[in-house]
This record gives structure tokens, C-alpha cells and sequence, in this order.
């Protein structure tokens, strides 16, 4: 039977010091030392001691909860083809720390085609002024192409559902991105286990909406996709197999969009779960053709953006690594290597899609690491204390506390409160997370990054490219930065072509940790009288901190990931970004892209 006992030394402890009290920071130590995985026995109480050894800990009664934000798990393509989609007339490229041009979804002005009525454009179905019809020319480049193009494509993620609905237009010889509508709704599929016609049904608000936007007479030659990622991986064949059978039903039959059916030879299926080693390639696609840092118009040599998405279950990496003639290194051959032809060039990316180090199950796996530690200095000191357990975990930020639930090799969930009290730290915190990420793990093909995983070396193939970040990169970093707390924020010029920028070292990440993690005494040192660049984003920023406890360790993590991971230099420039010209940033554009530009027919 388990033990009811606090899983680190009980809070009324005395022999219980700082985790930070070393003399060397840890992050100066951080690609020095071999990090060790937890081992049974000996090895664990080695750790144990390593971590929690010589610590005292004052007495705590509080405890408290917090809302977890369960952000998007975006994910890439099923197709594992490389996709070529002609080419597109790609901006100006800009530099890292400004705004980029409208991506090459806008068309040129200067076709005998175009109306010189008005050189306004619509951003979205409500300023559009005929959905079924463009305001970029009357007539499409080619006869056998449609005036415009609707796509629909649904991201079924671990947290929730997402469509995207996208209008094009072929007013040029490839296909023009117009605007983008985009509903979210929670919880995701994986989520209805077990009831698969509910599962189905939970995509209703999202059909609906697509309905209103889509142009009845272009309803039945719109195509639609649902691609599933992490969450249903994590189910199991069975299981996941029975809600996409019933999702496919749903959209085929209550919904009048193309979507072909599966008897038919040689099609691939639409509603399906997206192969993890595909994932990131429609990412990178998306981000760098939004940037402009893709296509003709680039003059070669040019370097692209490396894409890092962090979704709920899963983290991906893409980039494109340039090997010299006398580089040591060769690019290994592998499902990590993806050749694309895009815009009219040829690509060698590596990609590589980390399934189970996404945020919530880092969360997961940093709090099972607690509880098991706690479980052995329970047993080692033969304590057995009643009533529910408060532990003592240093990635909850001090005098703060979280009630978390895990069901990590039990069959049963379990809640335990998660209590930061006065130990918390990012070094304390630093520690646990190095350890999930599993630096030690055996590299059978060198270099490796993280768990076992070959990579290109960052400092070797990739030394100067951009990198941009997604998903819960953005969700947690970019409103400090937007704030003025840390990092550049520049503003667009609010018209047309420039977008905001919000850009920070990675080095910040790590400072910008060690201020959260000391929690309110600090944030309100630090953060409530700051010379913010507004008192709303201000006001944000606090409201996200006294909500969400676990931003300490969401910030440990992402540092670590980028750092001990991935092993960019603490000196590289990260660009958080949500959306690039109005346009969702992930993987659906790229996936929209591909499947709009293969064989459609409409549907009967």
C-alpha cells in the first residue's frame, strides 16, 4: 500500500535547506555535469541525496490551486510525401528583431485583371464584401482553376480541437492566401475515450462555423481534413481508431464538404492521425513562407527560420542545417531527415518530434519525479503521517501551491498538493527538469540532443538562423515581453504589411525564470512597479502569475529544452509569435496548402 506520507521531507522538517544554496550557479554548471536518470535502489537515494540532502524546510499550512491553461498541441503533415507547390513570390526578408512584410498570401496589384475600384482588401468574412468571388482580380490565372479556393482543416489536439477555415484565391499561377478564420474548442478527443459518437459530435461548433463562412455554392468543392496529434497517439490503437471512424462518419454525412471516402483506391485518408516525424515540416513551411525567408524571391545562400513548436503532450524541432565542405560532420541518414521542394528550391530539414515532453506531460513527469523521491525519503525514514499529503516541490513558486492530479504507474488518479513555500528556485527547479530530460540517455548515431535523439549539431550547422517558437512558447513568454518586463517588443506600423515582433535571448528565459520562481514577494519587486509599456499588459502579466503557480516550472522547462535539449547558445535570439500578417502560425497552412494543391473533386 502507498504511503501517505509527504513524498519529499514533510514540511515540519528541519534538516531541509535551499536547493539554491550552492555557491555555483547551476546554470553555469548546466552543460558541464552528466545527469544521471533515476535509478531503483542505490541510484535513487544517490539522487535523492544530490538533490534534497542538506536542506531545511520552516513550517507551511497554506494551500491553494490554480487554473491550468491547456494550450494548443499543434502538430504536421500525414503525408509523407515531399510536397511541392510551385512557386510563390516571397517579401523582403527582415531582420530578427523587426516586423516582417504580409507573407506572399497578398497578390500583386498590377494584373490587367485586377478591378481599379478599390485596392482594399478583405482580412476576414466580415469586411470580405462576396465571399464567393476576390477582390484581387475577376478572372484566375488558369481556366481549369476556380476564381477562389475554400480549405478547411481541423487540428485535433491533446488540449482541443481547432479549425482553420482558409479562402484562396487563383488570381496568380500558385495559390493566394486571402485571410484565415479560426475557432477553438476544448476539451480535445483523446479526452472522450471510450464514447466516440460524443468525440464526433464535439466538432459540431466547430462545422458550424465553417458553414457560416463558406459560400453555400462553394460548399460541396471545399475540401476538409482533420489531423490528430499527440492526444489520440497517446490512446492507443483501438480507442483512437473507433473516434476517427466516428468523426469520418459525422463530417460525410452531416456535412455536405468534400471528403472523399475511403473505399475510393489511392486517396489518402483525411481524418487520421498525423505521423510524428511529419509533424514539424508543415510548421517550418508555414512560418518561413509567412516570414518571407522561403521562396524565388530569396537570394540563395539565404538562411531559414528554425521552428520549435511546444504543444501539451509533444515538442518538435525543424530546421534546415547547413553542412560546409569541411564540416566533421555528415547529415545522417534517417526518419529525421525530410527532403521538401518548395517555391520552386529543394530543402534538407531535419525534423524531430519528441512525443511526451510536451508541456503538461513535462509537468506530469517534474511532479512524478517529486512524488517518487518523497515516496523513498518517506520510507527512509519510516515516516507515516496522516491526512492529505502536501509536498514540497521547488518548481512551484514560493509561498504559492498547486493541487495536481497523477495517475503515473498506478491504476488509479491520486491528488496531491504541490507546495513551493520557501524552497523554490530556478536552480532547485533546473535540477528536476534536467533530469526528465534524459541528457544521458544512450546516442546511438552522433551528436545527440536529448533522450537518445540524433541531431545536427546547433553550433556547427545552424550558428546564425532565426528561430522562431510556437504554441505554449508564446502563450507563456511573449506577455512579458509585450509587457516591457523583459526581451524587445516592436510594434508594427498597425497597417497592412508589418506585424508586431516580440523577440528575447534565451538568456532572459533563465532570468526571467529566477524571478517567478521566487514568487509574489519577487513579482511584485520585480514585475507591479515596472515601467511596463502598458498598465494592461501589466495587469496580464500578474493576473498569469498569481493563476498559475506552475509558470516556474513552464519557464524551467522551456530554458532547459532550448539549452541542455536542444543546446542553442544562451545568446541566440527566440521569436515568440502567435500569428505572422493576421495568419495563425502552426502547421494547418502548410497542410491547407498541400492538400488544396493536389486532385480535388467536388463532392456529389
Amino acid at each position: 500500500m502507498r504511503s501517505q506520507s509527504s513524498i519529499l521531507p514533510r514540511i515540519s522538517e528541519p534538516a531541509y535547506t535551499s536547493l539554491a544554496d550552492n555557491k555555483s550557479s547551476t546554470r553555469e554548471r548546466l552543460m558541464k555535469y552528466p545527469w544521471k536518470r533515476i535509478a531503483i535502489g542505490a541510484g535513487a537515494v544517490f539522487v535523492l541525496y544530490w538533490l534534497f540532502g542538506t536542506s531545511t524546510y520552516r513550517p507551511y499550512s497554506g494551500a491553494g490551486g490554480a487554473v491550468v491553461d491547456d494550450s494548443t498541441d499543434y502538430g504536421r503533415p500525414a503525408n509523407h510525401d515531399s510536397p511541392s507547390w510551385g512557386s510563390k513570390p516571397a517579401p523582403p526578408h527582415y531582420g530578427d528583431d523587426l516586423p516582417v512584410k504580409q507573407p506572399p498570401s497578398s497578390p500583386s496589384n498590377n494584373d490587367e485583371n485586377i478591378p481599379s475600384s478599390s485596392k482594399k482588401h478583405p482580412t476576414s468574412p466580415e469586411t470580405d464584401p462576396d465571399r464567393s468571388s476576390t477582390t484581387y482580380c475577376t478572372s484566375p490565372y488558369s481556366s481549369a482553376s476556380p476564381l477562389v479556393q475554400y480549405a478547411l482543416m481541423i487540428d485535433a489536439g491533446s488540449q482541443g480541437s481547432r479549425i482553420h477555415v482558409y479562402k484562396f484565391n487563383n488570381c496568380k499561377p500558385s495559390l493566394q492566401l486571402e485571410y484565415e478564420v479560426f475557432v477553438q474548442t476544448r476539451p480535445g478527443l483523446s479526452k472522450y475515450a471510450g464514447d466516440p459518437q460524443a468525440a464526433a459530435e464535439s466538432l459540431d461548433t466547430l462545422m458550424e462555423e465553417a458553414v457560416k463562412v463558406v459560400p453555400p455554392a462553394l460548399v460541396k468543392c471545399t475540401p476538409v481534413a482533420v489531423k490528430a496529434t499527440a492526444g489520440l497517439r497517446l490512446l492507443g490503437d483501438s480507442q483512437a481508431t473507433e473516434i476517427l471512424d466516428a468523426v469520418r462518419h459525422r463530417l460525410s454525412t452531416k456535412y455536405s464538404f468534400e471528403l472523399p471516402n475511403l473505399s475510393a483506391d489511392g486517396l489518402e485518408d483525411r481524418v487520421a492521425i498525423m505521423d510524428g516525424k511529419d509533424e514539424g515540416v508543415y510548421a517550418w513551411i508555414t512560418s518561413n513562407y509567412l516570414l518571407g525567408s522561403v521562396g524565388p524571391a530569396v537570394p540563395a545562400g539565404s538562411q531559414s527560420y528554425a521552428v520549435l513548436d511546444l504543444g501539451g503532450a509533444s515538442t518538435q524541432i525543424v530546421f534546415e542545417p547547413t553542412f560546409g565542405p569541411q564540416a566533421k560532420d555528415k547529415f545522417a541518414e534517417g526518419e529525421h531527415k525530410y527532403a521538401l521542394k518548395f517555391g520552386g528550391k529543394d530543402f534538407t530539414l531535419y525534423q524531430h518530434s519528441y512525443l511526451g515532453y510536451g508541456l503538461m506531460k513535462a509537468r506530469q513527469s517534474v511532479h512524478s519525479l517529486v512524488e517518487y523521491m518523497g515516496d523513498l525519503s518517506d520510507a527512509n525514514h519510516n515516516k507515516h503521517p496522516s491526512g492529505p499529503r502536501v509536498l514540497a516541490n521547488p518548481c512551484i513558486a514560493r509561498s504559492t501551491s498547486r493541487e495536481v492530479k497523477l495517475s503515473v504507474d498506478t491504476p488509479t488518479e491520486r491528488t496531491l498538493t504541490m507546495s513551493g513555500h520557501d524552497v523554490a528556485s530556478f536552480d532547485s527547479c533546473l535540477k528536476l527538469v534536467s533530469l526528465v530530460l534524459a541528457k544521458d540517455s544512450l546516442c546511438t548515431v552522433k551528436p545527440c540532443s536529448f533522450d537518445g535523439q540524433y541531431q545536427p549539431s546547433i553550433v556547427d550547422t545552424f550558428e546564425h538562423g532565426g528561430i522562431l517558437a510556437l504554441s505554449y512558447f508564446t502563450d507563456r513568454l511573449q506577455p512579458f515581453v509585450r509587457a516591457g518586463l523583459v526581451g524587445k517588443y516592436v510594434r508594427g506600423t498597425g497597417k497592412g504589411p508589418n506585424t508586431d515582433a516580440s523577440t528575447m535571448q534565451i538568456r532572459e528565459i533563465a532570468s526571467l525564470a529566477e524571478k517567478v520562481c521566487l514568487g509574489p514577494k519577487s513579482w511584485k519587486k520585480h514585475f507591479a512597479s515596472a515601467a511596463a509599456s502598458s498598465e494592461g499588459a501589466l495587469t496580464a502579466v500578474m493576473e498569469e502569475l498569481e493563476t498559475r503557480p506552475e509558470t516556474c516550472l513552464d519557464m524551467t522547462f522551456m530554458y532547459a529544452l532550448l539549452r541542455l535539449g536542444y543546446e542553442f547558445g544562451d545568446e541566440r535570439t527566440v521569436r515568440l509569435e502567435k500569428k505572422l500578417g493576421g495568419i495563425e502560425l502552426g502547421w494547418a497552412l502548410g497542410a491547407a496548402l498541400a492538400l488544396v494543391d493536389g486532385q480535388l473533386t467536388c463532392k456529389a
